[in-house]
């Protein structure tokens, strides 16, 4: 490991990552209850999403236009950070698929738990701290092959209205990678059938 990781500075950049999906994405959020000024067009076919170089992998169902969302920024503490904002204007849903170099040359094995734990506890409490009525509704561990995958269940108000959000944090090597899908609150079963899908039905 080119650079010990310590807990501190793990919840320091899980928070800041956090932090940087607040402003590359949740300022975004709205289209999940209301429309985008001007979205992407949206393809009529399936398409693979792809983070940690094709360790974290799946498809969405076709409906969903594909957005590059803004690069991360020292100030925020997500320098390297790129993204994607994947919309579902009909279905009111979006899916964001963030990766950042993990700072200071670190590293993370694919199913490490000090890392997952602590990536997951940055992200609560940050979104606890940006988010007024945030509150955690489920959190578990899920393995996809090799790669550990921390799944964080919450409901919060964002874009003008109340959302349901499944966020899935996983480290690889240098790179740590944040999936969050939200949904309007009262579309529980169509965020549940992309979640299933997002975990390969785990």
């Amino acid at each position: 490991m080119p650079a010990a990781f310590s807990r501190p500075r793990l919840l320091t950049l899980a928070a800041s990552l956090a932090l940087g999906l607040a402003g590359l994405g949740n300022a975004h959020a709205a289209p999940a209850t209301q429309a985008a000024a001007k979205p992407a067009a949206a393809t009529n076919q399936a398409q693979t999403v792809s983070a940690l170089n094709g360790k974290f992998s799946f498809t969405l169902p076709a409906g969903f236009a594909a957005t590059a969302l803004p690069a991360g920024t020292e100030q925020s503490g997500t320098a390297g950070a790129k993204g994607t904002m994947y919309m579902n204007q009909a279905q009111r849903r979006v899916v964001m698929v963030t990766e950042v170099p993990i700072p200071n040359g670190a590293t993370t094995g694919d199913n490490d738990d000090e890392f997952l734990s602590g990536a997951s506890e940055g992200f609560i409490k940050q979104q606890s701290q940006a988010l007024p009525d945030f509150k955690k509704t489920g959190q578990k561990r899920l393995a996809l092959g090799s790669l550990g995958i921390e799944q964080v269940d919450s409901t919060a108000s964002m874009g003008g209205g109340p959302t349901r959000s499944s966020t899935f944090l996983a480290g690889s090597g240098p790179t740590m990678a944040l999936v969050q899908v939200i949904s309007k609150a009262n579309d529980e079963a169509g965020h549940q059938a992309l979640v299933k899908a997002i975990t390969h039905g785990k």
